[in-house]
């Protein structure tokens, strides 16, 4: 996987622990880009030290089964989340930063550690499978990926540049609409834990047709 000016082959080319971000309704997938607008002191000191460092961070949803309690400085999170590394970022000058991460491998959570940081750290278990080239993208049906996708641009009576989705391997579709798409972090969090991109690509299928069924329209959510 190579990612900015950096590549991650092997477990060592990842750290044991990274700082994690809570995002509810976030999805990062390997190779996606993720947009973000820092802004909270914690988040801006956790972006802070990961520029001065290996330029990673980890995204991951609060815990879709346990309940948060209000005001806790430890609410419960989701296991899986998945590593991103920091490819551009901008200073807005309010004090905010404009950035976007690129997806690398997910990861499971292990174990929370210290260290002082106003921001969480925790020891990871990459799942190493994301950063192999192994080719399976032979595997995804992308005839009835692009149906639904263009059912769903109908019903939402919005356009696409169809040349580049021709272009597009069927990787970059299945993780592209994965994360564009305006479902709840129930579903988001489905998409990242699919175990493989046939597996994700009819997960996205199913609840897009779920959602068509619903009558869903574009302003009933916010595209995450």
């Amino acid at each position: 996987m190579h990612v900015g000016n950096a590549r991650y082959v092997k477990r060592e080319d990842l750290p044991e622990t990274v700082p994690v971000f809570p995002l509810t309704g976030a999805l990062l997938l390997p190779g996606g880009q993720l947009p973000l607008n820092i802004f909270e002191p914690r988040y801006l000191s956790m972006f802070d030290a990961a520029l001065a460092g290996d330029r990673l961070i980890g995204i991951v949803q609060p815990s879709l089964t346990e309940p948060e309690e209000t005001g806790h400085p430890r609410p419960p999170l989701s296991t899986i989340g998945c590593i991103g590394r920091i490819t551009s970022f901008a200073e807005t000058g309010d004090g905010r930063y404009i950035s976007s991460l690129s997806g690398i491998c997910r990861f499971r959570l292990i174990e929370e550690v210290g260290g002082g940081h106003p921001y969480r750290m925790f020891k990871t278990a990459p799942f190493m499978t994301d950063l192999s080239s192994d080719d399976d993208e032979a595997l995804v049906d992308r005839s009835e990926l692009l149906r639904v996708f263009r059912a769903y641009l109908d019903a939402n009576k919005l356009e696409a540049d169809w040349e580049s989705v021709e272009l597009a391997g069927n990787r970059t579709l299945v993780n592209s609409f994965s994360m564009m798409s305006p479902f709840g972090p129930a579903e988001k969090q489905a998409l990242l834990e699919a175990p493989d991109l046939k597996t994700r690509a009819e997960t996205l299928i199913a609840i897009t047709e779920i959602m068509l069924a619903r009558g869903l329209n574009e302003t009933d959510t916010v595209l995450q």
